[in-house]
This record gives C-alpha cells, structure tokens and sequence, in this order.
C-alpha cells in the first residue's frame, strides 16, 4: 500500500517532507536545460555533484548536500572516490543517492573500456592512459593488467593479472605469455598503479619490464608500452625510450649467445 494513505487526514505524508518549492524545481530544472545544451562545461563542483544527488533524489533540493559533500572530500574527484559509508554521513545524501554516483562510475568505466576494445592503439599513451585512470585511481593496492593486441595494434581483451606489489617476485611473465597465445595476440601493453600518486619507476619496475620485454621476444611478441597510473599523470616506458633500450638489450645478448654457441 501506498505510504500516503497509511496516516491520518490532516497529517503531512513522510514522503511530502521537505518538498521542493517553485524556486527549488525551477533551479532543478536549469541546470538540467544547461547540462542538456552544452554537457558540464561551465558547471561548478558543487553542481555537478548536486545533478548526480538528484538521481536519487527526485523530490528534494540537493544544492545544500552538495556543497556539504564538496566541503568534506574537497574536490568533485574526492566525492566520486569516496566509501559508501563516508557519503552517507552527509546529511541528505541516502543510499539512493550513493546508487546514482556509483552507477555512474561504472557507466563510465564500461563505456570507456568498449570505446577501447577493437580499436587501434596508434603508438597513444595518453590515450590508454585516460581509459585506465578511470579504472585504477581508486585502487589502493598495485595492480597489473596487460592489453592485449592484435597485428594490427588493436586491443583485443584488457585483463588484471596480479595484485600487490609489483615486483619480480609477483608477476609471472609465463602466465602473461599463457594469456597471450589464449587471446592470439601479437603485441603487448603493460600497466600497473602506484597508490602513492607518484608514477616514477622503481628499479623493481625497470626489471621486470626488461624481464617482460625479453620473455615476449622470445615467444615472437611485441611489447608496445608498460605505463605506470599516478595521480593524474603517467610515465610511459616507451615515451622515454626504455622499451627501445631493452629490446636492443635483447638483440645484444642474443647475438653474444650465438656468437658463444
């Protein structure tokens, strides 16, 4: 049964609490008209966060909600990112509301990974990396994912492999090997986050992706890039010419071998 008749005449439904006045759905209403003719362009934090609170909240000014929300985790990424349990505590924001802001994020994070897939690759960094920032920059833990890609440098599948610190002791390159000869794979693009926010490579980080790029030589396979996710910024091995140095590494020690043999 309908809440609105479960209390006596007279007496204001729970569900008519704080209704929003002719300002309030007016105000509502422009920004919706202002999204619709131009997207967030022009949009302060507080109201973007405030057209996401009213997908849950169909009835209510969020405006107050919003600058609370923007005020406690001080930037609109600080909202996005933060644990379910932290949004609630600010008065207004429910669980409906943190249902649109995580259905949005997820949104995102297929669309972005469809527009990827089955796409050329092009030798962009800056562009994996705006598709992979979207999936990494809440992680809290270092994880490894490798795209795969065909001959024609388009990426056929993108898969997390290993989780924790990133070192040689913690990333097998026989099971990435294994994954790419599943996918028929012909090159390679590592990536991995550095909670920390700085995207500066480790020694560890050096090695095992001159131990990555030696293993798929020599299974007959490229590696394009291993690009290391910061706070807003990335270091891209092959941009600064490391992945060249490697496989000229490799050549060098493959022909001493012959010449040895």
């Amino acid at each position: 049964m309908n809440d609105d008749f479960r209390h006596p005449p007279g007496r204001p439904s729970p569900r008519a609490k704080n209704p929003p006045g002719p300002a309030s759905a007016g105000h509502r209403s422009r920004l919706r008209e202002k999204f619709l003719k131009g997207g967030l362009s022009g949009f302060l934090d507080y109201e973007v966060i405030e057209l996401l609170l009213t997908l849950g909240t169909p009835r209510r000014d969020c405006r107050e909600s919003a600058r609370l929300a923007l005020r406690e985790f001080r930037t609109l990424r600080g909202v996005l990112e933060a644990e379910t349990h932290e949004l609630r505590r600010i008065p207004g924001i429910g669980s409906a509301n943190v249902f649109g802001i995580r259905l949005i994020q997820e949104v995102a994070r297929r669309f972005l990974k469809d527009r990827m897939l089955r796409r050329p690759y092009c030798r962009s960094a800056r562009e994996v990396f705006e598709y992979l920032y979207h999936t990494m920059r809440d992680l809290k833990k270092e994880n490894f994912k490798v795209l795969f890609l065909d001959a024609k440098n388009q990426i056929l599948e993108e898969k997390t492999l290993f989780e924790g610190t990133v070192d040689s002791s913690a990333v097998y390159p026989r099971e990435i090997m294994k994954e790419a000869l599943r996918f028929n794979a012909a090159a390679l693009i590592f990536a991995h986050n550095h909670p920390s926010g700085d995207p500066e490579p480790s020694f560890c980080d050096r090695e095992i992706t001159k131990e990555l790029v030696f293993a798929a030589r020599v299974m007959g396979l490229k590696v394009l890039d291993h690009l290391i996710i910061g706070n807003n910024r990335y270091f891209s091995f092959a941009d600064h010419g490391l992945i060249s140095d490697y496989d000229l590494l490799f050549h060098s020690v493959q022909a001493k071998t012959g010449a040895g043999g």
